[in-house]
């Protein structure tokens, strides 16, 4: 794999271009190569004049140390060398870009300090870089960022166009931007145009992207892919959701007006509806991380807080976000449960309220039934609130995304239901437990598609 930065000389009076190698912390006149885990990486420079200045890093994966470095395959005597790891390009030049330019990542300049700081005419190309999904996925990644976008495809054989494209590019982005700037989008967005990483994905790597994608990520129209993409994970990507502060919508790169994120307003909402209802002993019901019992920590109205949640991992999470351990005198007000409320739970029953914030829709469709009899007619808390998203709404994420079928919102959704089906069942539910039901928009509201999010309030009618 193969990556040139180039950097021009703007005019006669600009620093000469070869100042470029002053940024990167590496000699024009020397050659560099390092050690990897899964490889080697080599820097050189096959141009270096005061006009043009082009810096080329060469990555070279090594299969067979690959394996032996991530002890792959215990079982049979090929299985280590027989995967699909070498194949993640972006991955591994990601990996290399932060070993070998890892200081000028950060910004710093011994001797050139105001260089760093200022903007330059830049070109990064990839001759061959994998680029899994729609064809304008380079542009919609990198366009927004200011630079001109040029990918390539890349034919599966030059002879037998009618074979059609690899999932490979040529990549050209060129903008005048500073040098960390690019790098940092380097870094981040080519393990996300691949769409697969070489290396295990746990808690640190949203510390990663976040780090590497502040002020910029925040606001880029395509934020949700590209988090979605960079940690795959479902909990990974929710630790990253909570740091963002921008509502993005498809017009907007930019920070607008103060109204909160759909995740912080769903929340928000669900917590004043509690409130208003005057329970004091609530059950948080696939709690996940504790967001909302973090908010429901915070109002002395409620005496009692319990999660529950499937994940041992998030409740894990749920401890350490609550400072459970830190603050033993919160013992009192919270309890986090593992279980699943498709079983029936003698621990759940006698609660003022519950909710089940985005939860439904994980479950298979023929557990609903258990889910409906455990909470309503066993359960049977006072108030109830349980939101969920609006399918006709995702119309607009499939405008959005050139008119194919966006899908589900997520990957883990077992179904999303229409605001008929959603009504449907929570009549049902309500009617046949003696509950009444009210029904609630959260979020932004489309004349023809409804809310982005539903909510049903069910409060029980009979003991």
């Amino acid at each position: 794999m193969l990556l040139t930065l180039t950097a021009t000389r703007p005019g006669p009076d600009a620093p000469p271009a070869t100042d470029l190698g002053f940024l990167l912390h590496k000699h024009p006149d020397r050659v560099l190569e390092r050690a990897l885990p899964f490889g080697r990486s080599t820097v050189f420079y096959p141009e270096a004049t005061p006009e043009v200045c082009t810096a080329a890093l060469l990555l070279e994966v090594d299969p067979v140390a690959l394996s032996r470095h991530t002890r792959a395959g215990d079982g049979a005597p090929l299985e280590p060398y027989v995967n699909d790891r070498p194949y993640a390009g972006g991955s591994f030049l990601a990996v290399a870009l932060r070993d070998a330019f890892g200081t000028a990542m950060t910004g710093r300049s011994k001797d050139r300090q105001e260089l760093a700081d200022a903007p330059l005419p830049l070109v990064a190309e990839l001759p061959c870089v994998a680029s899994r999904g729609p064809a304008d996925l380079p542009a919609r990644l990198f366009g927004p960022l200011g630079y001109a976008v040029e990918a390539e495809a890349i034919p599966l054989d030059p002879l037998f166009p009618e074979w059609g494209a690899r999932p490979y590019v040529r990549l050209r982005l060129s903008g005048t931007v500073r040098l960390r700037d690019l790098l940092a989008h380097l870094y981040v967005l080519l393990p996300v145009l691949d769409g697969k990483k070489h290396y295990y994905l746990d808690d640190a790597e949203v510390d990663k992207l976040l780090r590497h994608g502040a002020g910029w990520l925040d606001a880029h129209p395509e934020r949700d892919l590209i988090a979605g993409r960079f940690l795959r994970f479902r909990d990974l990507v929710r630790r990253a959701e909570a740091s963002f502060t921008v509502d993005v919508t498809e017009e907007e790169t930019v920070p607008r007006d103060p109204r909160p994120r759909l995740h912080d307003e769903r929340l928000d909402r669900v917590a004043e509806v509690l409130r208003s209802s005057g329970a004091a002993r609530v059950l948080d019901l696939g709690c996940g991380e504790g967001k909302l019992l973090r908010r429901l920590l915070a109002v002395p109205q409620f005496r009692e807080l319990v999660g529950l949640d499937v994940s041992a991992r998030a409740l894990e999470i749920a401890a350490e976000k609550l400072h459970l351990r830190e603050r033993p005198e919160l013992a009192a007000r919270v309890r986090l449960l593992h279980g699943s409320l498709t079983y029936r739970d003698a621990r759940l029953r006698g609660f003022d309220a519950a909710a089940l914030v985005e939860v439904i829709e994980h479950l298979e469709p023929h557990r609903l039934s258990a889910l409906t009899a455990n909470l309503f007619g066993d359960a049977r808390p006072g108030t109830v609130v349980v939101t969920t998203p609006n399918r006709e709404y995702n119309a607009l994420f499939s405008a959005k995304h050139g008119g194919e079928d966006a899908g589900m919102r997520h990957a883990d959704h077992r179904f999303e239901w229409t605001r008929a089906e959603f009504r449907a069942w929570a009549d049902a539910a309500a009617g046949a437990h003696g509950y009444t039901v009210r029904y609630e928009d959260v979020g932004d509201v489309h004349p023809e598609f409804g809310p982005v999010t539903q909510m049903a309030v069910f409060e029980r009618a009979t003991p």
